[in-house]
């Protein structure tokens, strides 16, 4: 099931005709908001937005990986991943079942 794809601008648009607040003032609080998180997230620290889910920066440490094609061993250098949870609500909810209770 392929669907498509929220957009920056989508985002802005939407806070534009729910809050009433003229466009640009809609980007710049979609601006700010994504900057906040991002800021947070490239800090180590982890976002959690409640009845959503959380985005965590977790460190992943040197390991051996195999290209596939050759079978040729490589290291793989320490790096910083990041991973979202969704919250219990929002599994519910993409499940149809709107009903649970919130984290």
């Amino acid at each position: 099931m392929a669907g498509r794809t929220i957009t920056r601008a989508d985002l802005c648009e939407a806070v534009y005709q729910k809050l009433g607040l003229s466009r640009a003032e809609s980007s710049e609080l979609v601006e700010t908001v994504l900057k906040e998180i991002s800021d947070t997230l490239v800090s180590g620290e982890t976002v959690k937005l409640s009845s959503f889910g959380s985005f965590i920066v977790r460190e992943k440490g040197e390991r051996i990986g195999r290209n596939p094609k050759t079978g040729v061993e490589v290291p793989i250098t320490p790096r910083r991943v990041l991973v979202f949870k969704p919250s219990n609500v929002m599994k519910a909810r993409i499940n149809g079942d709107d009903t649970a209770a919130e984290d």
